[in-house]
């Protein structure tokens, strides 16, 4: 069977320039005050407002793995993927209900600026060992993340305008390193708002063109089930896979690139607002996702009959024979959206570890350092971040969708225990701290490793439980540091 072609023509280009140098303006015209200082750079002077916050959480959230990964999914095994998002939606909104407002208050007082400042602060550590733990597994998976990303990137374009990987791979990189190095944290979230936006026009209008030129719901639903009964079978999947999928949402806890998001916003009492608003985009997104996987598996039937034969590639085969060429341009800009509104924090991220806390807070403690010079480090270690994860993409083999999960996951589970605690325990110990980090990272990465354990249930799942074990049980045997429960009052607000 001959591979189905990808209409292109002039008004997609354009829809699709458009796009970019929209931000790409954003970008330059919020420089300026990027580069005012590290605190502007990296976390917008927690000037944030809390819708702007709702759409930039949500939006760096997902990344291409909801359009092309999640979409995949759907093609590949129904109904049933609707379990990968249903963890993700619950936890955010947990976040934003009750831990970000205690992260805000907490980090806003004791003017931490990352995660690593967090786990200093709130462990009164002055031995530098939490904040080197903690920046390991975050330069680690982080990278990945972003490697994850250009990947998407190349796919999206070779798909979508017949370019080879490697050219792909380095127009991304190109884009997304320029548009990050520009603009910092302000521009990360005033793009990511427009950004989203963009994705939800895409996610919403290509499968319901896709699905009233296949005939209409009834018809979809019959063409799946004459294909396979089970593709319209929400829990046609094995309990570790299906256990698995809901562990998806453990990540969202240990994602430096969400929990700032948290630390931006001018007031944490607004916290709960922008979760609702954060969640309604959630869901609508994550609608869009799976029935665009489902309605392109009525259409094409099977994975032999996709670009590369990678199911991967449905959302913008679809959309290039379902829309016109304009609006099909916006939809590959709207995966491009994903990929830089997610990227640019991750990469904002990864270089607030190398310039923050390994640089100012370790090499130059006792040191007066200029804000400028600070915000021109950290444009370089984003530059040398760049190049390292473009590499990775040049090597990496595995599918977006689990080459995400692998770094989100392993943040989930090295971070995400000891964030939770660290808000409501007093208990918890630097010590409890770093073995939960070290057990979570290296269970994320043996399991990951290891075929037959991989087939019992995803990594991150173990990966989050023992890091959980290990908080508590190191905690337990060593000593909390003084003024923890004032800390703790600190974070509800009391002091």
């Amino acid at each position: 069977m001959s591979e189905p072609s990808v209409i292109i023509n002039n008004w997609t280009v354009a829809a699709f320039i458009l796009y970019l140098v929209v931000m790409v303006a954003i970008g330059i015209l919020t420089t300026r005050f990027s580069s005012s200082g590290i605190a502007e750079f990296f976390l917008g002077g927690r000037r944030m407002k809390f819708f702007v916050v709702a759409l930039a959480a949500v939006t760096s959230g997902r990344s291409a793995w909801l359009l092309i990964a999640v979409a995949g999914m759907a093609f590949t095994r129904g109904t049933s993927a609707i379990w990968t998002v249903v963890g993700y939606i619950l936890m955010e909104l947990f976040l934003f209900v009750g831990p970000g407002k205690r992260l805000r208050r907490f980090t806003g007082q004791m003017d931490d600026l990352t995660i690593p400042d967090f786990f200093a602060s709130r462990m009164a550590d002055r031995t530098h060992m939490v904040r080197v733990a903690t920046v390991i597994p975050i330069l680690i998976f982080m990278v990945s993340y972003v490697s994850a990303q250009f990947t998407a990137g190349a796919k999206t374009l070779a798909a979508s305008f017949g370019s080879s990987q490697t050219l792909g791979l380095l127009i991304t990189a190109g884009i997304v390193v320029f548009y990050t190095m520009m603009g910092g944290f302000l521009a990360v979230c005033l793009t990511d708002v427009v950004q989203a936006f963009l994705m939800i026009f895409a996610l919403v209008i290509l499968p319901i063109m896709a699905i009233i030129h296949l005939g209409g719901p009834a018809v979809l639903l019959r063409t799946l089930e004459a294909l396979n009964p089970q593709f319209i079978d929400p829990f046609a999947l094995s309990l570790g896979t299906w256990i698995g999928f809901l562990g998806i949402g453990f990540g969202s806890p240990g994602n430096p690139h969400i929990l700032n998001k948290h630390m931006s916003i001018d007031d944490p009492e607004k916290l709960p607002r922008t979760g609702i608003i954060a969640t309604c985009w959630n869901v609508i997104m994550a609608w869009g996702s799976i029935y665009i996987g489902l309605v392109g598996r009525a259409i094409f039937k099977d994975v032999s009959a996709l670009p590369r034969q990678d199911p991967e590639n449905i959302y913008p085969l679809l959309a290039s024979q379902h829309l016109h060429p304009f609006i099909y341009g916006l939809t590959i800009a709207a995966i491009f959206a994903a990929i830089m509104s997610t990227a640019d924090s991750q990469l904002l991220v990864a270089s607030s570890a190398v310039v923050r806390d390994i640089y100012q807070k370790i090499f130059a403690l006792n040191r007066p350092l200029e804000q400028k010079k600070l915000v021109f480090w950290s444009r370089t270690a984003t530059l040398l971040l760049s190049i390292l994860a473009l590499i990775m993409g040049f090597m990496a083999k595995k599918l977006v969708f689990y080459l995400v999960l692998f770094a989100w996951g392993g943040l989930g589970a090295a971070l995400g225990p000891a964030v939770l605690l660290s808000l409501y325990w007093p208990r918890l110990t630097k010590y409890g701290v770093i073995a939960g980090i070290l057990t979570g990272t290296a269970v994320e990465i043996i399991w990951y490793s290891q075929a037959n354990l991989k087939a019992m249930v995803s990594e991150w799942v173990p990966a989050t439980i023992l890091s959980f074990i290990a908080v508590i049980i190191v905690s337990l045997l060593t000593r909390p540091p003084e003024r923890a429960r004032e800390m703790i009052k600190i974070m509800v607000g009391k002091n």
